[in-house]
């Protein structure tokens, strides 16, 4: 295996805290979700940084009000124990209206640290 090459995991293989927030980002639980980041997480979405729970709250309850969509896993990679990415396809309402979207996971200290989710 090349060294910093994403591997192919399944997703039960994920780690918990990733399972929850993806839990809670489907069933649009801002407060669950916000729990799986560190303090001084960063997301960055669309072009925007949320630093911080309470701007990623924000952005949470906004993204989850702003279009109706459907969201479904498609593939999971590990790149090593702290660094995990999750392909997920949107369907909904969005200008487009179908996106495959990668969430990138940095964790630290069994939460979130850092997510980048770009197509």
């Amino acid at each position: 295996m090349q060294d910093n090459q994403p591997r192919t995991i399944t997703p039960d293989t994920l780690p918990e805290v990733i399972t929850r927030y993806l839990k809670a980002h489907r069933a649009h639980d801002a407060a669950t979700a916000v729990t799986a980041f560190t303090d001084d997480a960063t997301v960055i979405d669309d072009g925007n940084t949320y630093q911080g729970t309470a701007a990623i709250e924000r952005w949470l309850g906004r993204s989850a009000t702003e279009f109706s969509y459907t969201i479904h896993l498609t593939g999971t990679q590990q790149t090593d124990t702290a660094h995990y990415i999750a392909t997920h396809h949107l369907e909904g309402n969005f200008p487009g209206g179908t996106i495959d979207l990668r969430y990138q996971f940095t964790l630290r200290d069994n939460l979130i640290e850092h997510l980048l989710i770009e197509p």
